[in-house]
């Protein structure tokens, strides 16, 4: 009928119903707004010559940017690639880079793939001896300069390679490029949360009727510092009694909260013993002058049978 609109895909298929094309264009523009406040489309003031037809123009600080619709289709161009996979744990998503690291947790983790966060190990597709070997079906990056390393392992064991990719990256063996900014942690999060987003619509799990419930944030680089627990006198503050625990100058030590030591007088005697081993007192600033210790202190020495010694000194026996 002619109520009916036609329009062809890149891919040769053809879509008659235009409340698919409707809804699906309101996803389309809602991703772009997404990607635009998250700084997708900002490149870089180089550009590779195989990425100059992702550029949309050029700014007058020399900054290229990146057609957005074009990185749209490149990352539903992926979904599709990922969704074709039978067992999702033949997917692995890879990222070198520290701002790359949990958004490659958070998609294996909604995705069933598998991450490797951190340093490549070389030889992880080509040694089969290795404890980390892996045999995957498509291996998804994040920056391919930075990631150079399994880029090169792919060519030997023939593992499509999708790559999100800068204006100055390098295509060389790289099979699907999703032209996108890959240097700050909004985009490169924003990136992955949309891919993420795409494969499980289309593998049915979530839809118009059931949304996907998970935030843009949490797959955004968390500084370390942001992490960090209050101050260490915030929390001391917050303890009760805290302050009055510990050794007091003025009480001595184990002494009662408030007390305070009472001053000596020469007209009142001689001070208190201070708990010695026994308990004499100098006589005039003379410790010879002292009285003999009286009590436990008068007891005359252990007596030795063996001949070693007295006291402590006997030596140990039954060797």
């Amino acid at each position: 009928s002619s109520s009916r609109t036609f329009f062809s895909l890149p891919h040769g298929a053809v879509v008659t119903t235009p409340t698919n094309m409707a809804g699906q264009m309101s996803q389309r523009e809602a991703d772009i707004q997404m990607m635009l406040a998250a700084g997708c489309h900002l490149g870089t003031k180089n550009c590779d010559f195989q990425m100059e037809r992702y550029v949309h123009k050029r700014r007058a600080d020399g900054i290229y940017i990146i057609n957005l619709g074009k990185t749209w289709d490149k990352l539903m161009l992926a979904a599709r690639m990922l969704v074709a996979i039978e067992n999702p744990a033949d997917v692995v998503c890879q990222s070198a880079r520290p701002y790359g690291q949990r958004a490659v947790l958070k998609f294996a983790q909604y995705t069933g793939a598998k991450a490797i966060a951190g340093r490549h190990t070389p030889g992880t597709y080509t040694n089969q001896i290795q404890e980390g070997f892996h045999e995957p079906r498509v291996l998804v990056l994040t920056d391919p300069r930075t990631d150079h390393q399994p880029i090169s392992e792919t060519a030997y064991v023939n593992l499509p390679t999708i790559a999100f990719c800068d204006t100055d990256s390098p295509l060389k063996l790289v099979d699907v490029a999703i032209p996108a900014n890959n240097k700050a942690k909004h985009s490169i999060g924003c990136l992955y949360y949309i891919l993420a987003r795409m494969v499980l619509q289309m593998r049915g799990t979530i839809s118009a009727s059931n949304p996907w419930d998970v935030m843009v944030d949490l797959f955004f680089y968390r500084d370390p510092e942001e992490l960090e627990d209050k101050p260490a006198e915030a929390e001391a503050a917050a303890i009760p009694g805290a302050e009055s625990a510990g050794y007091d100058a003025t009480g001595g030590f184990g002494a009662a909260p408030g007390a305070a030591a009472e001053p000596w007088d020469e007209s009142m005697g001689a001070p208190p013993a201070m708990g010695g081993f026994g308990g004499a007192v100098p006589v005039a600033g003379q410790w010879n002058d002292a009285p003999a210790p009286s009590g436990w202190d008068a007891a005359a020495a252990p007596v030795d049978a063996s001949g070693f010694g007295s006291g402590f000194d006997v030596a140990p026996g039954g060797y």
